[in-house]
């Protein structure tokens, strides 16, 4: 015998979520997030793998990603060892990191902003060379169609039984 079925009712907020979550703006955030995630370690690897090296030996062979400044405690042989020890550190070369790894995403996305500035100005401008399509050209002669009528002093024929249009004999009187 078969338990008898209890029927479950979505709420309302559920379905408003679903339709939320699946609108195009929200998934596009979503893979735009996951993304950026991966652009955050091409970084993290291009400042401390590329870039510190080579600053560190401008420097005069310094561990760039170790420069730190004691401020209580025993300095450690490095910034975590020291800061493992409970020492208050001010994380000098960390700090420089942070802000190459903000420089080299700010400039990207200015590049690609850019990028997509120019193409978007070059799809108008194709636009706009194409010309009129044929729906904007039939507007543009009803338009005119309707000047000529009121400067002629006519008035523009009404549909009978529109639809919609209060006083035509539609359904919206």
């Amino acid at each position: 015998m078969k338990p008898p079925s209890i029927p479950l009712h979505e709420p309302a907020w559920l379905r408003e979520f679903k339709a939320f979550i699946m609108r195009g703006s929200v998934v596009d955030l979503a893979v735009g997030i996951i993304i950026g995630a991966a652009f955050t370690g091409i970084v993290n690897s291009l400042v401390e793998d590329l870039i510190n090296p080579v600053i560190g030996l401008l420097i005069g062979g310094v561990d760039f990603s170790n420069i730190f400044v004691v401020l209580s405690g025993e300095r450690g042989p490095s910034l975590e060892a020291t800061r493992e020890s409970g020492a208050a550190v001010l994380a000098i070369g960390a700090f420089i990191n942070a802000v190459i790894k903000f420089l080299i995403v700010a400039l990207a996305i200015f590049w690609l902003l850019r990028a997509l500035t120019r193409l978007r100005l070059r799809q108008e401008e194709a636009k706009e060379a194409a010309g009129p399509t044929a729906e904007e050209k039939l507007l543009m002669e009803i338009r005119d169609e309707m000047r000529a009528m009121r400067q002629a002093g006519a008035t523009p024929p009404v549909a009978r039984g529109t639809p919609g249009v209060p006083g035509t004999g539609g359904t919206g009187a």
